[in-house]
C-alpha cells in the first residue's frame, strides 16, 4: 500500500504539480503579464451569469473599457445572448473548460473535449473562434503545457484578489486591486459566484470595486485593453530587440536590485510610479563645505537618493535618442522632486538632516535643479563605483557602449549635494517654489542643445557607497 501511494505521488508530481509549478515561476509556455506604459488587462472567469456580467458589461461601456472573458462552456451554452453581447461590444472571449473542474483531476483527452466543446460553443454564437485558455485556478497538466501551447494560448494573471468571497467586502477589495493597478499587470475577478468554493453574492462586491477602481485608472490615464492586445504589444516591445544575453543580465541586476531595496529599506516617492527611491544613513567621508556655508562633516545625517534602475531600464529602451531619454528623465524629475519635498518634510528624521545626497557620473545637468557638485575621493569606492556606473550605462542607455568607447575619459563618478533646508525652499510648493518655475523653463529649454546629450546619459546613473546612493 506504502508503496502505491509513493507511485501515486511520483506520478501526480509529474503530470501536474511540477508543470503547475514551472509556469507560475518562469512563465513557461504560458503569459502573465503584459508590458505598456499605459494599458492593463481585466480579465474575467466563470461567467456568463445571468445576474451579474450584464451589470458588469454596463460598466465596463460606461467607462469604455475592454475586458478579456474567459467564459464555462456550460455558462455560455445557457447564456448566448451574453457572450453574443460581449463580442458585440469588443470584447476578448476565452474557454475556461466546459465545466469548472481542475485539469488536475482530469484526463489529457477529457481536457481536450471540455476546450473544444468550449471552443464550438463560442463559435456557434460569434461565428469565430478563440485563440485563448485559461484552465480553472490556473492549473495545468503535462500535456496542457506540451500540446496547448500550439493551437490555444494559455493566459494566466499577475493579479488575484480573492474576489470570489464575499466577505472581502467592496472595501477592501479596492484597495487590493488599486495597490496592483500599473501598466502590464494582468487582473483576474469573477462575473460569477455559482462555482464550488464561490460566493453566489461576491460580485456584487467585485462590481461595486470595480467601478472605483475604473474611475481611479481613468484618473491615472491608465487604460483596460483585450489579452490579445497586450500579447501583441508585448510582442512588439522594445526589449524584445536585446539579445537573450543582455536580457539575462537585466533580470538579474534587477532582482538584486529588488533584493537591495529591501536589505537597505529604501522608501519610495511615488510607489505607484516608481521614480526615486531614498534613505536616511550618516555621511561617512571627508568634511564639505556646502553652497549655504554650512559644512558637512562625518556622522552627520544625509537624505541618500536613488533611482528606480527598472524606470531607468524602460526609459532607455524606449528612447529614441540622447535628447529623448533627457526629456523623459527632466520632466520626471521635475514632477519628483516636489513631491520628495513634501515627503521629507512630513518625517521629522528626514526634514532635520543636513542634505540630500548621490553618487552619478553628471557632469552638468544636476547642476540645473540646484545640486552642488562635488569630486568624489579616489579609493576603493571611487572605483568601483565607476565600474559600477559604466555598466549600468551599458544597459540603460541608447548608445551605451559606444557612449562608453566615446567618452570613457568622462565617465568619473561625482557626489551631489544640496543642503535640506535649500531643497524645501526650491522644490516645496509654497510661495518660494513660484519663483522656481522660470529655471524649470530653462532647462528645459537647453534639451535643444547639445548638451543635452551629456545630460541625457549622466542623469540615468546610479552610484555604491556601502549601498548605491543615486540620482
Amino acid at each position: 500500500m506504502q508503496t502505491l501511494l509513493l507511485w501515486l505521488f511520483y506520478i501526480s508530481s509529474f503530470y501536474a504539480f511540477i508543470p503547475g509549478l514551472i509556469t507560475r515561476i518562469f512563465g513557461f509556455r504560458v503569459f502573465r503579464r503584459g508590458s505598456g506604459e499605459h494599458e492593463y488587462a481585466l480579465t474575467f472567469d466563470d461567467g456568463p451569469d445571468a445576474q451579474y456580467t450584464p451589470q458588469l458589461l454596463d460598466l465596463l461601456k460606461r467607462y469604455n473599457a475592454k475586458a478579456t472573458f474567459f467564459v464555462v462552456g456550460s455558462h455560455a451554452e445557457q447564456n448566448p445572448e451574453l457572450v453574443k453581447r460581449m463580442h458585440d461590444e469588443g470584447h476578448l472571449i476565452g474557454i475556461h473548460n466546459y465545466v469548472h473542474k481542475s485539469n488536475w483531476l482530469m484526463r489529457p483527452a477529457t481536457v481536450s473535449k471540455q476546450i473544444m466543446k468550449t471552443d464550438k460553443i463560442i463559435h456557434s454564437i460569434t461565428g469565430e473562434r478563440t485563440s485563448y485558455y485559461r484552465p480553472p485556478w490556473g492549473i495545468v497538466n503535462l500535456f496542457d503545457l506540451k500540446k496547448r501551447g500550439g493551437k490555444f494560448k494559455i493566459v494566466l494573471w499577475s493579479a488575484m484578489f480573492g474576489d470570489w468571497r464575499e466577505r472581502i467586502g467592496a472595501d477592501r477589495l479596492t484597495e487590493r486591486i488599486l495597490n496592483k493597478l500599473q501598466p502590464g499587470e494582468v487582473l483576474l475577478l469573477h462575473d460569477c459566484g455559482t462555482t464550488a468554493g464561490a460566493n453566489p453574492d461576491a460580485p456584487q462586491q467585485m462590481l461595486i470595486a470595480l467601478e472605483r477602481v475604473l474611475e481611479e485608472a481613468e484618473r491615472r490615464g491608465l487604460k483596460s485593453i483585450r489579452i490579445d492586445e497586450m500579447i501583441k504589444a508585448k510582442e512588439n516591445a522594445p526589449e524584445k530587440k536585446l539579445s537573450h544575453s543582455k536580457l539575462a543580465v537585466v533580470k538579474l541586476w534587477l532582482i538584486w536590485e529588488t533584493i537591495f531595496h529591501k536589505l537597505f529599506r529604501l522608501k519610495t516617492v511615488n510607489p505607484l510610479d516608481p521614480l526615486l527611491h531614498y534613505r536616511l544613513r550618516k555621511y561617512s567621508g571627508d568634511t564639505i563645505e556646502l553652497e549655504n556655508g554650512t559644512k558637512l562633516q562625518k556622522g552627520d545625517k544625509v537624505v541618500e537618493l536613488h533611482f528606480d534602475n527598472e524606470k531607468l531600464f524602460r526609459f532607455g529602451i524606449r528612447s529614441r535618442s540622447s535628447v529623448h531619454l533627457a526629456i523623459q528623465m527632466i520632466r520626471s524629475m521635475e514632477k519628483e522632486l516636489p513631491t520628495l519635498a513634501h515627503q521629507l518634510m512630513e518625517d521629522p528624521a528626514a526634514s532635520t538632516s543636513k542634505a540630500l545626497y548621490g553618487v552619478t557620473m553628471v557632469n552638468r545637468g544636476p547642476q540645473q535643479f540646484g545640486f552642488q557638485i562635488v569630486e568624489l575621493k579616489d579609493g576603493l569606492f571611487s572605483r568601483s563605483t565607476r565600474l559600477y556606473l559604466k555598466f549600468l550605462l551599458s544597459v540603460i542607455h541608447p548608445s551605451g557602449q559606444s557612449r562608453l568607447k566615446e567618452h570613457a575619459q568622462l565617465l568619473v563618478p561625482k557626489m551631489l549635494l544640496m543642503p535640506i533646508a535649500d531643497f524645501f525652499e526650491r522644490y516645496a510648493e509654497n510661495g518660494s517654489h513660484r519663483h522656481h518655475l522660470e529655471a524649470k523653463r530653462s532647462r528645459r529649454d537647453t534639451l535643444e542643445t547639445a548638451e543635452a546629450n551629456e545630460l541625457s546619459l549622466s542623469a540615468a546613473s546610479q552610484g555604491l557607497e556601502s549601498s548605491t546612493p543615486a540620482i
